[in-house]
């Protein structure tokens, strides 16, 4: 019987396929992801260094992905400057999946089914690394930003509401 501990998922494939340092983070998760600071707790990070995945739609039709620390909220005026396009909407949950091969709670920028503009909030580059989802809900992988943004070419920029 497989140890929990020694569970890949397919970022994890991606990571060490692409030869990209990481540690991998399980945390205890039922039916329902708990919410990202939730899990930053869980698993002893700074929620500003916990980065959630989020998928939007332009109003041209092109799918966006967007990182943001967990406890920030995804401002769709930024975010739509960030890639050009006049306004942006959130992906409906349902149609995460079959776009992205992800379910919510365990979406990460690396590994989806195709590879969309992708853009981390800048706040990244200010940690040495980061935590983002390894495609699984239970599972995180801390990496460092740079190496993150280049695997899935990515980009920064300013991407949340003010408080």
């Amino acid at each position: 019987m497989a140890k929990q501990k020694e569970e890949k998922t397919n970022v994890m494939r991606v990571l060490d396929q692409k030869k990209v340092p990481y540690t991998s983070h399980a945390y205890p998760a039922g039916d329902a992801a708990p919410d990202g600071v939730t899990v930053a707790r869980m698993l002893g990070q700074d929620p500003a260094a916990v980065f959630k995945t989020l998928v939007a739609k332009g109003a041209s039709g092109g799918y966006y992905v967007f990182d943001i620390p967990v406890a920030e909220t995804l401002d769709l005026k930024k975010a739509a400057k960030a890639v050009g396009e006049k306004s942006i909407a959130m992906l409906p949950v349902k149609e995460l999946l079959p776009l992205t091969g992800y379910v919510h709670g365990g979406c990460s920028p690396v590994g989806m089914k195709k590879r969309f503009p992708t853009v981390f909030h800048q706040s990244c580059l200010g940690h040495e690394t980061i935590c983002v989802s390894a495609g699984k809900v239970g599972f995180q992988v801390e990496v460092k930003p740079e190496d993150l943004i280049s695997l899935v070419g990515g980009t920064t920029a300013d991407l949340t509401t003010e408080s």
